[in-house]
């Protein structure tokens, strides 16, 4: 890919990653063009219908992901240093708020499958160190990451958006949830749960709702 080509798709992923997350993934696409100044046929002549940019957005994310996890753990040799600083990167790529999102309706190939496994893995091993090194609870698996991070990273709503227009709000929400993800857990009368695996995430989100 040209350099200038690839900065063009650079702009239009990011600029739909931003649309999606505020008005979902059935936002205009004039918006998306817009906001990412480029012309309404550099668009659709890299992504001729609203799926086929959808699918590339959910495949450039998952990647950029797998990228920050193999990051901190190359920058960190503490495993739960390595963690944080992993969660704090898929916070600011709006992982958590997004690939739900994007996920809606959207058929999952064997190329998305490829990249999804490929980031768990990479992810997994995160969470393995830090496990193995006794510095995360044992009873957080990656579906638990996944989930936090997705109620933390969702947009407030209204005017409460003004209060963390830089994002230092979710970042220190952050620190206080993963403070709490130590290998000390406060004492309660319920037994232990198993931690939550990200097949276990997937399967529940295949399920149909009952009607």
């Amino acid at each position: 890919m040209r350099a200038d080509a690839a900065r063009s798709r650079r702009r239009i992923l990011d600029a739909a990653r931003d649309v999606f997350l505020e008005r979902g993934p059935d936002a205009p696409l004039d918006l998306i063009v817009r906001r990412a100044g480029v012309g309404p046929a550099t668009l659709y002549r890299r992504y001729p219908d609203r799926e086929s940019l959808v699918r590339d957005l959910t495949g450039d994310l998952l990647g950029r992901l797998e990228t920050a996890a193999h990051e901190a753990a190359s920058v960190d040799d503490d495993a739960y240093a390595a963690l944080r600083r992993f969660v704090h990167a898929a916070a600011d790529l709006r992982m958590g708020a997004v690939i739900p999102v994007l996920l809606e309706g959207l058929v999952v190939d064997a190329e998305l499958v490829r990249v999804r496994t490929a980031t768990v893995h990479a992810v997994e091993a995160l969470i393995d160190a830090a496990h193995a090194a006794g510095t995360l609870r044992p009873d957080v698996g990656m579906g638990d990451l996944v989930l936090l991070s997705i109620r933390l990273s969702r947009p407030l709503p209204g005017g409460l958006a003004r209060l963390d227009a830089d994002d230092t709000l979710l970042h220190h929400h952050l620190d206080v949830a993963l403070d709490g993800l130590g290998p000390h857990p406060t004492e309660t009368a319920e037994p232990p749960r198993a931690p939550l695996s990200f097949a276990a995430l997937v399967t529940a989100a295949d399920r149909p709702t009952a009607p």
